[in-house]
């Protein structure tokens, strides 16, 4: 039993220093939704250092729900400002389930995780810091059994 207990607690060790350790991400940063009610007040502020705009960037909205959402898809608007360019807002819309109602994301118990690429190959316009902020547009207000909101910035291979 304490040989099979040394080795969960190994695997989880090394799969949190793995997440941690990732070269490829700038910002990988979520935020807990208080009581999963994501109301339109609550915009989510992520700020991006960019060192290098000659390379070209993913952009990643994450996301977690429990099995109790009701919608099979989200509707979200992305506030981005920054060093070379005006500021904007882009309205995405990301589909979190199939027609048969067969969530997409990856489930774990009542949650199910999802990481969907929004900007793919996106070089920023300068070296600097960028701002995002996420927030959400569905029609109910607040957006019930929305666990977590993120983002992840990552190098493009």
């Amino acid at each position: 039993m304490k040989l099979r207990l040394a080795y969960i607690g190994l695997v989880l060790a090394a799969t949190v220093l793995g997440a941690c350790s990732d070269p490829k991400a700038v910002i990988d940063q979520n935020n807990e939704i208080v009581n999963n009610n994501w109301s339109y007040g609550n915009k989510l502020k992520y700020s991006v250092k960019v060192d290098n705009a000659d390379i070209p960037y993913n952009l990643c909205f994450n996301l977690r729900v429990t099995a109790d959402y009701k919608y099979s898809n989200i509707f979200v608007l992305m506030h981005e400002a920054g060093p070379g360019m005006q500021p904007s807002t882009v309205r995405y819309e990301f589909a979190l389930a199939n027609a048969a109602g067969e969530w997409y994301g990856a489930g774990s118990g009542n949650i199910y995780s999802y990481q969907v690429p929004f900007k793919k190959g996106y070089k920023f316009p300068a070296k600097g810091t960028y701002v995002f902020e996420i927030e959400q547009n569905m029609r109910d207000n607040p957006l019930r059994e929305v666990s977590d909101v993120g983002l992840r910035v990552e190098k493009a291979q």
